[in-house]
């Protein structure tokens, strides 16, 4: 029988450890806003607790409004691709509303990334601060999706004509905001039965009655 022999382990790309040196800061920063609040962000706090130095920290992101803007991107990314998992655009358009919601508040846990998004979100509104047009570009990507969703269903007859499409997606967006927040407040919130209630009062009043 032949000798076995080990094959060597392919060296990473520098474009594979950049990736994982940014999500190690990522999470790193995520947990060090979750745990000890947005003030306690530092690129010291972060590169250390990311086992980097606060230059590459730094380099990195720039500023906080870079590392905000990196989270919120890493968000969307991992959103995105979840949507595309379920296939949400092959939905009609009531049900791709109702799932959204649904796989939204099934999920509220705001651990992470999640968690830190809403901090730093409440502060930068709390503070009156410029890193609220970051936040506020993220939730208008949210209403055009939305809106995107409730036009599509109209086209098809399951959503009703009358609904302004684009009143419904800042309404149910604001809706997982609020919610978003008072699981802040409230960690222990149980969001089951609310997000029963919720699937439940827009599928009746948003959806088409029977032709």
């Amino acid at each position: 029988m032949a000798p076995m022999t080990q094959t060597a382990p392919s060296r990473r790309s520098q474009a594979e450890r950049r990736d994982e040196s940014q999500r190690g800061l990522l999470r790193a920063a995520a947990e060090v806003i979750a745990g000890q609040g947005v003030g306690a962000a530092t690129f010291e706090a972060i590169g250390s607790r990311a086992g980097y130095s606060r230059g590459l920290a730094t380099q990195r992101f720039g500023s906080k409004q870079g590392l905000i803007e990196a989270l919120i991107a890493d968000l969307h990314e991992r959103q995105n691709a979840l949507l595309a998992a379920i296939e949400i655009d092959a939905l009609p358009g009531l049900d791709a509303v109702l799932r959204y919601v649904d796989l939204f508040l099934h999920d509220l846990n705001l651990e992470g990334e999640a968690r830190a998004y809403f901090m730093l979100l409440a502060s930068a509104v709390a503070d009156l601060s410029s890193l609220r047009a970051a936040f506020a570009d993220s939730h208008e990507r949210v209403r055009i999706l939305l809106k995107a969703m409730v036009a599509r269903g109209q086209a098809e007859g399951n959503i009703r004509a009358e609904v302004d499409p684009d009143a419904a997606a800042l309404m149910v967006g604001s809706l997982l905001l609020g919610l978003s927040m008072q699981c802040l407040v409230d960690p222990a919130m149980d969001v089951d039965p609310i997000r029963r209630t919720s699937l439940a009062t827009l599928k009746l009043s948003f959806g088409a009655p029977p032709r």
